[in-house]
């Protein structure tokens, strides 16, 4: 077979010009991610290795070798691990995250232009793509690879400029060699003493030996321990961070480290990390969470689905139980009633310890805004957790700048009012605007504004917080009366105040004739007790979806739900008493109705139903006024 060349996607030239060029004083790092794959690797084999021995015969002694050739210039990062074969390299190799490429490249795009060392390494690492960092100190990579149970090898060839060869490579022993040719200002990764500063300083938690070999003589130049074994005590700030590194594939900090050793009724350890950055891929509909499980430090598989609910799959690290069989299948774990119990402690001890850190009003936020969107996703799945979940979210709201949790919200409700009330919509910028808070700003009732997809669904689930039930403003039934707020008989509406019990009867007059000139575009026109300064709005029935979640599910084209739109008209305004006079004295209000009602729309975030009939209307509205 000859050499074949294939093209590398579009937009990885651009990334390794990025790698090459912003990560310039980050160089140290690619050893550290060669490593990491390295380790990876050889985790699987031993893993697959306890049910088809055969795999690892021969050379069962994993470790990771560094060779170095200072005359050729040639740094070689080799193990013994599982090993790729052909389709695997170019899946791997040249193709960046599988399906992540082109957001990486939108992601790129969006900080306008050339990123900083920091925001390009905070971007690798959320996109896997740590390999391409060899290019930062090599002009040309070679990966010489057989996989384990396979007779045929390999040779994936690139300098980085945009395209890979692939051919076969007899007498290739199992495992990968990755060779760098290293460029004239990175001969100094060829010296021993830098290999071990890097191997201490970014891979001495690797639970495998790293090894300098010179000739027939090997250095492991690492502790070779597994780190979330050891007392918490011998293990420093730094130590845990290179291990989250190194876990989790990520370039960033941890935002909180739990480490925990449990026993008992079943024994298990555990060293789990919250990111700082949000993954590319935590919204991916598949929802696969990302810890390592092992059993007596053996790696089973980091798809575990039953050790942690989906609400945390953006933990990242590491557990070990000596309770399971090594030989347990991976289809059978979910059902384990071990794991189970191993993941109801975790996701209770993960919840416990992220409680409190919200004390760091600031620090919280900086987790809050990176994954509160996923954690809300629990109050509609996790019956066991609500409680502990609701206690944990924090909102935007109309009347206080920054996040509130519901105690402090709790706190602050003025006399009368009974319900938590929230409005969901886009933007919270867009719902602090909504006409339908009016007569809640009026009376000093703050209103909770969900911009979450998921927010339309919890707030349907959730239990009452401390005996106060959440509460839609958009419900067409939204009742203000009760509520005693401190400038309510100042502020409230002409139809609000006590005097005004039952709605006048022009008013009353003027929804039935707007119903009439609508007809099924609304279900019902009443007067309003929200409104204090907008003549209308547009809100949902009682009953079925809202606005919101309407709009949502035609953007995923499904179009069966539809909810019913009620349109308030404010008694109080100069429009609406302005209309109401004239249609007692006869004239014809359609086109006034429909103009507010596509200005009502347009509030909502909706298109006008016919624009070319709303401009009609707007220009001879303007004549009339005018001329």
């Amino acid at each position: 077979m000859t050499v074949e060349t294939l093209h590398f996607q579009a937009e990885v030239s651009k990334l390794l010009d990025i790698v090459v060029h912003a990560l310039y004083s980050q160089k140290d790092i690619f050893l550290r991610e060669l490593i990491s794959n390295a380790s990876d690797a050889c985790d699987r084999l031993r893993y697959a290795a306890i049910t088809e021995p055969a795999l690892a015969e021969g050379d069962a002694a994993f470790k990771v070798r560094l060779v170095s050739d200072e005359a050729a210039g040639l740094l070689t990062i080799a193990d013994n691990g599982i090993g790729m074969n052909r389709a695997e390299l170019i899946e791997n190799l040249g193709t960046i995250a599988h399906s992540g490429t082109r957001r990486f490249a939108e992601a790129l795009a969006a900080q306008n232009g050339k990123p900083d060392a920091k925001k390009a390494l905070s971007l690798i690492g959320q996109f896997g793509v740590g390999f391409y960092s060899a290019f930062m100190v090599a002009d040309r990579v070679d990966v010489i690879s057989r996989k384990a149970g396979e007779t045929e090898g390999w040779k994936w060839s690139s300098d980085g400029a945009g395209d890979f060869t692939v051919e076969p490579f007899d007498g290739a022993p199992r495992g990968t060699r990755i060779v760098l040719t290293l460029k004239d200002d990175a001969k100094e990764y060829l010296k021993p003493e830098a290999l071990r500063r890097i191997v201490k300083t970014y891979s001495d938690h690797i639970d495998l030996p790293v090894v300098l070999a010179d000739g027939e003589k090997e250095e492991t130049v690492n502790t070779a321990s597994a780190l979330w074994a050891r007392p918490k005590c011998e293990v420093t700030p730094e130590q845990y961070a290179e291990f989250y590194h190194h876990v989790g594939h990520a370039f960033d900090d941890p935002w909180l480290t739990v480490h925990m050793h449990a026993e008992g009724a079943i024994e298990y350890s555990g060293l789990v990390f919250v990111p700082t950055e949000r993954p590319f891929d935590l919204f991916d509909p598949d929802r696969k969470q990302r810890l390592k499980l092992y059993v007596r430090r053996v790696f089973i598989t980091d798809d575990c689905e039953g050790l942690v609910p989906s609400y945390l799959r953006f933990l990242k690290g590491v557990v070990d139980t000596p309770d399971l069989p090594l030989n347990v299948s991976r289809e059978t774990l979910q059902d384990n009633p071990l794991v189970r119990k191993i993941g109801r402690g975790l996701v209770s001890r993960v919840l416990a310890e992220i409680g409190k850190t919200a004390e760091d009003k600031e620090k919280y936020a900086e987790f809050w805004e990176a994954f509160g969107a996923v954690l809300k996703e629990g109050i509609y799945e996790d019956f066991e957790r609500r409680a502990t979940l609701l206690d944990l979210c924090r909102f935007q709201s109309s009347l206080k700048d920054g996040w509130i949790g519901l105690a402090d919200y709790l706190a602050e409700m003025p006399e009368g009012q009974e319900h938590i009330y929230y409005l969901t919509g886009d933007s919270a910028e867009a719902l602090k605007a909504n006409p339908q808070i009016e007569g809640f700003t009026a009376k000093g009732v703050n209103v909770l504004l969900l911009t979450d997809a998921i927010d339309e669904f919890w707030t349907a689930m959730a239990p009452p917080y401390k005996d106060r039930k959440f509460a839609s403003v958009g419900g067409a039934g939204a009742d203000l009366a009760r509520i005693k707020g401190a400038a309510a008989d100042e502020t409230a509406p002409e139809a609000e105040k006590p005097e005004d019990d039952k709605p006048r009867a022009d008013i009353a007059a003027l929804a039935t004739m707007m119903k009439t000139a609508l007809g099924d575009e609304v279900t019902e026109v009443k007067p309003s007790s929200r409104l204090t300064s907008s003549p209308v709005c547009l809100v949902s029935g009682d009953a079925g979806v809202s606005l919101h979640l309407e709009r949502l599910l035609k953007a995923h084209n499904r179009t069966g739900a539809h909810a019913a739109r009620v349109l308030e008209i404010n008694p109080g305004h100069p429009v609406i008493a302005a209309l109401a006079r004239r249609a007692a004295d006869g004239a014809d209000i359609a086109d006034a109705a429909w103009l507010l009602l596509d200005q009502a729309r347009i509030v909502e975030g909706e298109p006008v139903a016919d624009a070319a009939a709303f401009s009609r209307r707007l220009t001879a509205m303007m004549e009339k006024g005018l001329f």
